[in-house]
């Protein structure tokens, strides 16, 4: 074939620079690492720390029982073709993640809870605040969240004994964040800079929540709270609080349970009895009916994470005041 003259012409060689000058840029744009995360919560960490080089999806969609949750066929395709999926050690994921990775083998896991000690999730008859004897000392605030050991949380064989709601604390939050940024790191090396900073302005908003909810939730003499679901735990911990779960072991209370909690609640002066919107509510109106108080929604699983557990705070302190 003979060369194009136009492109040894000065106009044709104009007209070739500029068509490879508007080429360059989307040649250049490689595609964002696609990442799925089991929740909403960690899909917003990923997403802050990620940017614009991360496609972060959650695997449970909004209003659905994370606990038994199936996912779409749809989703199933997207996961054969996801680079990294950020897994809190769910019930659903101990029977998926098996199928998922033999449909993607070179898909990487990151478990949220690893280097975290796992708490148990209560039982309505337990009277005391769970204790974690391996929390270690917030080297910034002087509080004690747990990130210290690693339990074998990845281990989903007992997900339900253990709580997997380690989002719901922030210093907790804080510790999977460093993890997370370094998993993108390794996936995407040339994204390290960006990560680093998105990392470093996620932890100073993490901070400032923190501080926020110690200063509101510290002076309250009233220290117990009423769940319906107990998955707020970790968020208990971190705050000096004590929830009191009315479900046992993911089952309605029986009869003779149930009048125990109301009884219980009574006694402790509990008047606002807090509920998952993914759950049913009924037992939890009963409560609330029998003791004259009210029940109100908190969402552990909301997207917007950081309005929502101010609200959470809002609401938990309101219940508690005297």
């Amino acid at each position: 074939m003979r060369p194009n003259r136009m492109m040894y012409e000065p106009g044709g060689r104009r007209a070739g620079l500029l068509l490879l000058a508007l080429l360059l840029p989307t040649l250049a744009v490689a595609e964002p690492l696609r990442v799925f995360a089991s929740v909403a919560p960690l899909q917003v960490f990923v997403s802050m720390i990620g940017g614009d080089h991360v496609d972060a999806r959650a695997l449970v969609r909004q209003g659905f029982d994370p606990h038994a949750y199936d996912p779409t066929p749809q989703q199933i395709g997207a996961l054969t073709k996801t680079a990294l999926y950020v897994s809190a050690g769910l019930p659903f994921e101990r029977a998926w993640m098996p199928r998922i990775l033999s449909a993607n083998p070179t898909m990487q896991v990151l478990h949220a809870r690893d280097g975290i000690a796992s708490r148990t999730l209560e039982a309505h008859d337990h009277g005391h605040r769970a204790s974690d004897p391996h929390a270690i000392e917030d080297d910034q605030h002087g509080h004690t969240p747990p990130p210290a050991l690693d339990t074998g949380s990845h281990d989903l064989a007992g997900a339900y004994e253990t709580d997997p709601h380690v989002w719901v604390s922030p210093p907790l939050v804080r510790h999977m964040a460093g993890r997370i940024r370094d998993k993108l790191n390794e996936l995407a090396p040339a994204h390290a800079a960006q990560f680093m900073r998105n990392h470093d302005a996620f932890i100073a908003q993490l901070d400032a929540l923190d501080r926020e909810l110690h200063a509101l939730l510290d002076p309250l003499p009233n220290r117990r709270f009423m769940v319906f679901h107990p998955a707020w735990g970790y968020f208990a911990d971190n705050y000096g609080l004590t929830q009191v779960p009315i479900e046992h072991e993911g089952k309605e209370p029986g009869a003779r349970a149930l009048a125990g909690l109301i009884d219980q609640a009574r006694n402790e002066g509990i008047r606002l009895v807090f509920v998952q919107p993914q759950f049913d509510r009924r037992r939890a109106l009963q409560v609330a009916k029998a003791i004259n108080g009210t029940v109100v929604s908190i969402d552990p699983l909301a997207a917007d994470y950081f309005d929502n557990m101010r609200r959470v705070g809002r609401e938990i302190a309101r219940a508690l005041q005297p």
